[in-house]
């Protein structure tokens, strides 16, 4: 598990980071847009990375995961909370659902897209988290990867990608509640990997 880890991090060194932005301040408010992973299923609210992440680096993460969203519900959610609030970054993972529920990928790269654009224009730190395609079996032999349609839309919109988070805690049952979702454990995890490649990006 630990080679996966570092070869992701050596990815997003390679490439996968987006347009060059200053760090955030200790005191910065952050947006964690998502579904039943970000929402923390599986675990207490206390434990969802959201609430872990905003722990490890200071930052205000609002969780704005809802249990079974898709990308068509997040894109439809994200303009009314931006116009509420004044964010510093955007986190987006979102798009498992659309998977499970056999939907278009077309339809979820142009959500998608339409969601980093919408974030972009409200703020230049904008983070794509990649969700693995679902697969029985490889979930099973602990080899999850990432549905490859999160990079190409990172790549066509300047988006930070973070890959291979969710996969790699997927892929480990020690770190899982169910198939589809983390325990407490697994989200710990997940926080410190995005604190890690928020701050090899210079978000840190």
């Amino acid at each position: 598990m630990l080679a996966g880890l570092q070869s992701a991090v050596a990815l997003v060194a390679c490439g996968k980071r987006g347009p060059s932005v200053a760090a955030l301040g200790s005191d910065a408010r952050v947006l964690a847009l998502g579904d039943s992973l970000t929402v923390g299923y599986g675990a207490t609210p206390e434990e969802a990375w959201p609430t872990r992440l905003a722990q490890l680096t200071g930052w205000r993460v609002d969780n704005e995961g809802v249990n079974g969203d898709t990308s068509a519900g997040a894109l439809q959610r994200l303009e009314a909370l931006l116009a509420a609030n004044s964010y510093d970054a955007v986190l987006v993972g979102i798009g498992g659902n659309d998977m499970l529920r056999g939907m278009s990928q077309q339809t979820t790269k142009d959500n998608l897209a339409a969601i980093v654009r919408t974030a972009l224009a409200h703020t230049p730190r904008v983070a794509l988290i990649a969700t693995p395609a679902p697969d029985p079996l490889r979930a099973t032999v602990g080899s999850l990867s990432d549905a490859g349609f999160y990079e190409v839309v990172a790549k066509a919109e300047k988006a930070l990608l973070i890959p291979d988070v969710y996969a790699t805690v997927l892929s480990d049952p020690a770190l899982r509640s169910d198939r589809i979702h983390a325990n407490a454990q697994g989200y710990a995890v997940v926080a410190q990997q995005l604190a890690d490649r928020l701050k090899a990006a210079g978000w840190r």
